[in-house]
């Protein structure tokens, strides 16, 4: 029952998100579009819930000649693929805020497990096993507020077992809780291999 509760909240949410931010997002992409070459979005191929692919989208902050599909934290030299403005953009998370347009659609929700990359099999695999996968991945999760980019794969989906088991609006209001606080604390983004 809570999963229907929790499709109309977000969409309540993302519709609301999206007019408020509107002028933010305007001005977020026109600096974009100043600050480098190449669009003002990016789209990745992600999995999505029961072994679903989609298009994520993203503001761009890296540039155009950054390899693709290789996640950010694996990349070597990752700050000198990564913009100026796309600094900003990832330090604030901002970079996520065109995913409001994926919880529209129903790829995604506001809270559950962040979208693998359609090649990271070891955690999709990891996902499978732990029953995971079979929920709609989120434009924050568990696991963000527990380590995010910092945490071992194995950790982290242990932590997105950990929240398909108990997924319920309490949880799903403490992680968005955790989640505004880590945002403004910019805390937990890795930038590429240490």
């Amino acid at each position: 029952m809570y999963r229907g509760v929790k499709r109309i909240a977000d969409l309540l949410f993302a519709l609301v998100a999206i007019v408020i931010a509107g002028p933010l997002l305007l001005v977020l992409a026109l600096a974009i579009r100043l600050d480098s070459a190449g669009p003002v979005f990016f789209l990745q191929r992600r999995a999505g819930r029961d072994g679903t692919f989609f298009r994520i989208v993203k503001f761009r902050t890296m540039r155009t000649d950054t390899p693709a599909d290789m996640p950010t934290h694996l990349l070597k030299g990752a700050d000198s693929h990564i913009t100026r403005v796309g600094r900003f953009l990832r330090k604030s998370s901002l970079d996520e805020l065109p995913q409001l347009i994926n919880i529209l659609a129903g790829h995604m929700s506001l809270v559950g497990p962040r979208p693998a990359l359609w090649n990271q099999e070891d955690l999709i695999a990891l996902r499978q096993a732990n029953g995971s996968s079979g929920i709609r991945p989120g434009l924050t999760g568990w696991a963000q507020v527990n380590g995010r980019d910092e945490l071992p794969i194995e950790v982290k989906a242990d932590l997105d077992g950990y929240y398909a088991a108990h997924c319920g609006p309490a949880l799903d209001l403490k992680i968005l809780w955790l989640t505004a606080r880590q945002v403004i604390r910019g805390s937990g983004v890795g930038e590429g291999q240490k």
